[in-house]
């Protein structure tokens, strides 16, 4: 497979422009509940109408799981800022006053000031003035720790790994949002088809009557369609209940509210999954997005190739690998030494009476210090040993979820490729079927028309045409999602860019 960056970088500045007015178009929408009892009432003016590329936009810039992504992906941001200032100065100022009440006193020999005192006998001695402040300015820099240093680099892959959640994410929400809508486009068309079906039946309940009051056929011909008739009625219920549920669930991929009144455009009778153009109107956005990403059904190897280093989720698995490896990198340089060096400017004075801060210079002095200092690891228990060990384990540990990620790949590359074969190889003989049921169909309404066919005759064509037309909307809906479920597998997710920051701009956090 190959990348196809003019396509992404068209996308991309397509849907920046789209999706202020998507967002916009859709949040105005009235939010009243859904309450209408059928289908049919459910097509009133009322109803947006969205396609498959709107609502790709909308979910990338309004879905709660790449909202999250966007910010994992600005705390990795401050991860980097705070990484860095553990090997930036620490600069503090502080200051202190202190007003004794009392004078401390300190008993000391009075031998100090009489040397023919008595040797035990003690003295007070007042320590200290009525007023003392102090203050100054402290700078700490580290000069060299290896813990630091690579703290610094793992959080520069934290972000990396981040970024490729993101990247993962949102090729996830394309493919949810695929899923979601083909999935709408079922139910609606198992709606059609079942009301499809209650029409035939009416009509031809209608015309039995007819020939029943002419002696043309007995009551019980009529009897069996009215009991058919009744049998559809809540299949159709059902089928009016299943779109409306089937909407929520995308409505719910996309970051609306369940209840906002939209309709979906496509119909899956009309779609060729061979042809390279759509031939409905329709079905325009769905052709369009499934032409996006080419599918090769020879080259096996080729392909797996490529998904391994465009896959999300494989290269977040291979960025932690890297990571657990700067902090293998981080667990042994706690064996080396930590140098530091340390400047502190400090003024102090005192004063007798009341205070005056700023009066006699006299009573102030000034000193600077400038230290280094270097502490050297020797023996902390096994603590840092087993730390080391446990720094290992995990980059076994992900090494194996990497294999194992791999092998799932395969497994979900040669399942949607099985699977696009079959929707392939069977699509003309479906599409056939349901010409030949239409038409055997049609030749059984006239010969029961004429007298020649039976009733039975036409409940049986019926009901072909009906399970023909089924099994074609199966037959489409299976390849819809079988195609987006190889896309997320390969790797190349439609509107999901290489460049991240395409991804970022979409983005609407509230």
């Amino acid at each position: 497979m190959h990348n196809q960056p003019d396509k992404h970088s068209q996308q991309a500045h397509f849907l920046r422009i789209k999706v202020v007015f998507a967002l916009l178009f859709f949040l105005s929408i009235n939010a009243s509940v859904f309450t209408q009892n059928t289908f049919s009432q459910a097509q009133s003016s009322s109803q947006q109408k969205i396609d498959l590329e709107q609502a790709i936009t909308i979910a990338l810039a309004n879905n709660t799981q790449i909202k999250r992504s966007l910010l994992a992906l600005k705390t990795a941001d401050e991860q980097i800022r705070i990484a860095w200032g553990s090997v930036m100065p620490t600069i503090s100022a502080n200051m202190n006053y202190t007003r004794n009440l009392e004078i401390p006193v300190t008993f000391i020999p009075a031998r100090i000031f009489d040397p023919t005192a008595d040797p035990d006998l003690l003295m007070p001695a007042e320590f200290g003035t009525d007023n003392s402040w102090n203050g100054g300015f402290a700078v700490s820099q580290t000069l060299f720790s290896g813990q630091a240093f690579v703290g610094i680099s793992s959080s520069e892959l934290y972000k990396a790994a981040q970024t490729e959640g993101m990247r993962a994410t949102a090729q996830g929400i394309v493919t949810q949002t695929r899923i979601a809508y083909y999935q709408a486009l079922v139910s609606k068309e198992k709606y059609r088809l079942v009301e499809a079906q209650y029409n035939r039946l009416k009509i031809n309940l209608d015309d039995t009557r007819e020939y029943a009051k002419q002696g043309f056929t007995d009551d019980y011909s009529v009897l069996s369609l009215e009991v058919q008739l009744a049998n559809v009625e809540p299949q159709l219920t059902k089928a009016t209940y299943e779109v409306e549920k089937a909407k929520q669930e995308l409505l719910s991929v996309l970051g609306l509210p369940v209840n906002l009144p939209i309709s979906i455009e496509g119909n899956l009778a009309e779609f060729n999954i061979l042809s390279s153009s759509s031939e409905s109107p329709q079905n325009s956005s769905i052709k369009k997005i499934d032409q996006l990403t080419p599918v090769n059904l020879n080259d096996e190897q080729e392909y797996l190739k490529d998904a391994l280093s465009l896959r999300g989720d494989l290269r977040v698995l291979g960025i932690q690998k890297n990571l657990q490896g700067k902090q293998l990198t981080a667990e042994i340089s706690s064996f080396l030494p930590t140098l530091n060096a340390n400047y502190n400017l400090f003024w102090a004075s005192s004063q007798a009476g009341a205070p005056d801060f700023f009066g006699d210079e006299t009573n102030r002095a000034r000193s600077q210090t400038l230290g280094i200092g270097l502490q050297v690891p020797i023996f902390s228990g096994f603590k840092r040993l087993a730390a080391v060990q446990i720094a290992k384990i995990q980059i076994k540990d992900t090494e194996l979820q990497i294999n194992q990620a791999q092998q799932d790949a395969h497994k979900e590359i040669y399942s949607a490729r099985l699977n696009l074969k079959e929707a392939i190889q069977t699509n003309e003989a479906l599409k056939k079927a349901v010409q030949q049921a239409k038409t055997g169909f049609e030749r059984a309404q006239v010969r029961y028309k004429n007298g020649v066919g039976s009733q039975k005759d036409v409940t049986d064509a019926e009901l072909q045409l009906h399970q023909a037309e089924i099994n074609y909307a199966q037959m489409v809906s299976g390849y819809l999602m079988s195609k987006a479920l190889y896309d997320q597998a390969v790797g190349q997710v439609p509107f999901v860019a290489q460049d991240i920051q395409t991804i970022k701009e979409k983005i609407v956090l509230n």
